[in-house]
């Protein structure tokens, strides 16, 4: 039988395993055009925590006793409509389980790309990549010769604007935590690396931008986003991802140096990858392109099973993972 992870009940602070269930589910039967899909890979984000408050959003929340979604890829295992074939891969938002029966019109048909593994449609050719694209290009409208910092450089959306930075010939900074990831980040390009476990953030960047900053990719919040700000120069553009350091409390971030965006004429803009959709053609093949080149690759880290999806997903706030965090199944 079909099992998915249901959330049971709302986190109060950061999730603990008692607010999760994994439950037996009983599949109905196909109607016309709808599909059956077996998941093969599960992606947990760190928005998926909003959802778990029942609060007003750009996503509803996740309802309590039932089977939460998610970003997956997944083979078409029966269907009862002409546009899908048992055996297709595809994506679709199903995940946190095993099985799902879905609309056809919610899957989308993954392109065989020589070199290219299904999983990576979750990570730098799907929301990942095309967050870390769209916020870059279109929210932050960096251009060659900006000196861009990235928080969480990381991490899946920040490891992939390193590089697509790097790839339109910009000066990058990226923010990591510890030894190893400040060397991954390294390896991608980055030109230098501020180690947030080291020391203060305002005072090493500080030291690797002794000008400032033009754009600012924020995934973080908190002091990164207060030394981003205390750094920027006259018109720096920041794209507002995602605030991590505060999705699990209660209190919002200081914004020590607010006053700087009047005198610096910063623009702070705030997106979600669906803003963009109908520039999806140019994503695909730029950051095709790039994949193609070895420009931007990606890294996983991966746990295996579905019974560790909520580990994998609390994982995200541990700093467990480097690159895209993946549920293998």
């Amino acid at each position: 039988m079909a099992k998915a992870w249901h959330l049971m009940r709302r986190p109060q602070g950061m999730p603990v395993m008692e607010d999760f269930a994994l439950k037996e589910q009983s599949l109905p039967a196909l109607g016309e055009g709808m599909v059956r899909v077996r998941n093969r890979w599960l992606s947990v984000d760190p928005y998926m925590r909003g959802r778990m408050n029942d609060v007003k959003s750009y996503v509803p929340p996740f309802a309590l006793d039932a089977p939460m979604e998610g970003g997956a890829v997944g083979e078409v295992v029966e269907s009862r409509d002409a546009g899908f074939a048992p055996g297709d891969l595809v994506l679709h938002m199903g995940g946190w389980r095993d099985e799902a029966v879905v609309p056809a019109s919610s899957l989308n048909k993954l392109p065989a790309i020589p070199g290219v593994e299904p999983q990576a449609f979750l990570g730098n050719l799907g929301l990942t990549g095309g967050t870390a694209y769209f916020g870059l290009l279109e929210a932050a409208s960096a251009n060659e010769g900006d000196i861009v910092f990235v928080s969480a450089a990381a991490g899946a959306v920040g490891s992939a604007v390193v590089q697509i930075a790097k790839a339109l010939g910009m000066t990058v900074i990226g923010s990591a935590g510890g030894a190893g990831k400040c060397d991954f980040v390294r390896s991608l390009g980055a030109d230098a690396v501020v180690d947030y476990k080291a020391g203060p953030v305002l005072k090493q960047l500080a030291e690797a931008a002794p000008k400032g900053i033009d754009v600012y990719f924020d995934n973080v919040g908190g002091d990164h986003l207060d030394s981003a700000l205390a750094l920027a120069r006259k018109d720096a553009r920041f794209a507002i991802c995602g605030m991590i350091e505060g999705y699990n409390e209660a209190h919002p971030t200081c914004l020590k140096y607010i006053m700087r965006i009047i005198a610096m004429r910063i623009r702070l803009q705030g997106f979600i990858y669906t803003d963009y959709l109908a520039k999806m053609g140019d994503f695909y093949r730029d950051m095709g392109g790039w994949i193609a080149s070895g420009q931007v690759r990606g890294r996983d880290t991966i746990f295996e099973g579905l019974e560790r999806t909520p580990d994998a997903f609390l994982g995200l706030f541990s700093g467990a993972n480097t690159g895209k965090m993946l549920v293998k199944l």
